[in-house]
């Protein structure tokens, strides 16, 4: 008897963020986060998650052999879930990537998790002492005493990066200090004005609860 098909992998995250904004580009170019090829501002990055882990490497066949112009950034497989990021200046390319990835899986951006924050919070006049502390865990730029911080997070982990790059369109006088993106939850850092941090935590929170998406539930929604 032949062995039974394995299950159809689940769409977790289906992202198309347009434009890439100056700092998050640099941000998703540096070697912790993408050991493929950088992108640049101006950009457009197309980021699929996927579960079981290991069923990203169709994914990634399925984007590279439909449209081979575009760059595949970040492919990460970790214990639970697999990461695509893919790349292009050409937005139309980007796109047909992503309905050549949807066509093989068989799956609708709309199959994917509906983005829930989970906490989000602006600490005014942060004190020196925290400022260290949280550059010297940082991937981005530095927060500065004084400066205000705004933290936000969100699950799955991936919605970060375009809650990050529209908060820096709506806000571009913030510093991107860190974003984490891989895993369950995801986690922003911005800083700078009051104000600014404010108008970015709102961007943010706007942003994804236009995202259309299938509410959380299942055993591989729970825990990384």
């Amino acid at each position: 008897m032949a062995p039974p098909a394995p299950p159809r992998p689940e769409l977790r995250v289906y992202l198309l963020v347009k434009d890439l904004q100056r700092q998050f580009a640099a941000y998703l170019g540096t070697p912790t986060r993408a050991r493929g090829y950088p992108p640049f501002a101006g950009e457009h990055s197309l980021i699929v998650e996927v579960a079981p882990a290991l069923a990203i490497e169709r994914v990634t066949d399925l984007a590279l052999r439909a449209v081979p112009t575009v760059e595949p950034g970040i492919l990460f497989v970790e214990r639970q879930f697999g990461v695509l990021e893919v790349h292009g200046p050409d937005l139309a390319d980007v796109e047909r990537a992503g309905r050549a990835i949807l066509a093989g899986l068989h799956a609708d951006p709309a199959d994917q998790l509906r983005p829930r924050i989970l906490f989000s919070d602006v600490i005014e006049d942060l004190t020196d002492r925290q400022a260290v502390i949280i550059n010297r865990n940082r991937g981005g730029s530095m927060v500065i005493p004084g400066d205000a911080l705004g933290v936000c997070e969100v699950t799955p982990a991936l919605f970060a990066t375009v809650a990050a790059n529209e908060a820096e369109r709506a806000a571009p006088g913030v510093t991107l200090v860190d974003v984490s993106m891989i895993g369950v939850a995801g986690r922003i850092y911005l800083a700078g004005q009051a104000a600014d941090v404010a108008k970015a935590q709102h961007a943010m929170a706007d942003v994804l609860a236009a995202v259309e998406g299938r509410d959380h539930g299942g055993a591989s929604d729970a825990g990384a």
